[in-house]
């Protein structure tokens, strides 16, 4: 194997693991500060992938139309939290199972009032040469876009008075509610934060891949499957587990094709919750 192709193979791979990190982000909030596993998580992306999109086609310049994107898909979390989650906090299986039906309803609606197939956006794309071979600059500007991503949601969560208050109110809701903290109201900023990086996430990958009511189909499973494996330590897990389960993916996908890379993911996702049932971080110091 040549060294030219191990590279573009190393950096695809690098793609590949910044795309499910990015995907993946909202759903941990959502699960490590809150408890509540999300299943409309991609259905959450698909709206900030056709945010984005309308915005875009709207005449906002395309980093604008992301920002709306993200806005108005976390207005649309907090407004799905006041309905829906806040009525099931404590029974698990019942808001799976209230997510899963949101998830349903809205992809139905996306089919309706968009149709199975949309556009792509036009962006104009160039492509780096990496020894020998192509490989596009919106590949490379999605890695940076992970890692800006992870540090922000690292500092809001840990170096502020909100991730404070948040990381209090999930470990003791009656303590922090003693403490003058309302909780009711930080579960509905928490919520729509996630959906925020969701929406994020759909509007960022849009050049990537275009907006399609089936689109967050494939992300909730990864996404899930990869805070599984992160464990009880949230953001440092998922970053490991979406880092290396991504880039494993993404290099046989490059070596191999498609199909290889998702059964190599699915397959290092059962070994490893076979060695660590409750997640590669269980016996980390780290505590977010």
């Amino acid at each position: 194997m040549d060294t030219g192709y191990l590279l573009h193979a190393l950096v695809m791979a690098l793609s590949s693991a910044s795309i499910l990190l990015i995907a993946t982000l909202g759903l941990a909030v959502v699960f490590g500060l809150m408890g509540v596993v999300n299943l409309a998580h991609g259905e959450f992306i698909m709206i900030g992938a056709y945010c984005a999109l309308f915005a875009f086609k709207a005449g906002l310049p395309f980093c604008i139309a992301v920002l709306v994107a993200t806005l108005a898909t976390a207005l649309f979390g907090a407004v799905v939290e006041r309905l829906i989650v806040r009525r099931l906090y404590g029974r698990l299986l019942d808001t799976m199972l209230a997510t899963w039906g949101l998830s349903l309803v809205l992809y139905q609606l996306a089919v309706v009032l968009f149709g199975a197939v949309t556009p792509g956006i036009g962006l104009p794309m160039s492509n780096v040469s990496i020894g020998g071979y192509a490989v596009a600059t919106y590949s490379l500007f999605l890695i940076g876009a992970a890692v800006l991503l992870f540090a922000a949601s690292y500092l809001l969560l840990t170096r502020t008075g909100y991730g404070l208050m948040a990381r209090a109110a999930i470990q003791d809701r009656a303590t922090a509610s003693a403490l003058g903290i309302e909780v009711k109201r930080l579960n509905t900023a928490t919520f729509a934060l996630g959906a925020g990086l969701a929406g994020f996430a759909g509007a960022i990958l849009l050049p990537s891949i275009p907006a399609t009511p089936n689109m967050g189909f494939g992300f909730t499973v990864k996404a899930f499957l990869a805070v599984v494996v992160g464990g009880p330590v949230t953001l440092a897990g998922t970053l490991a587990s979406a880092g290396g389960l991504g880039a494993a993916s993404g290099l046989a996908s490059s070596y191999w094709s498609g199909v290889v890379g998702d059964l190599l993911f699915f397959c290092a996702t059962m070994a490893i919750l076979r060695m660590f049932p409750k997640g590669i971080s269980e016996h980390w110091r780290l505590k977010l």
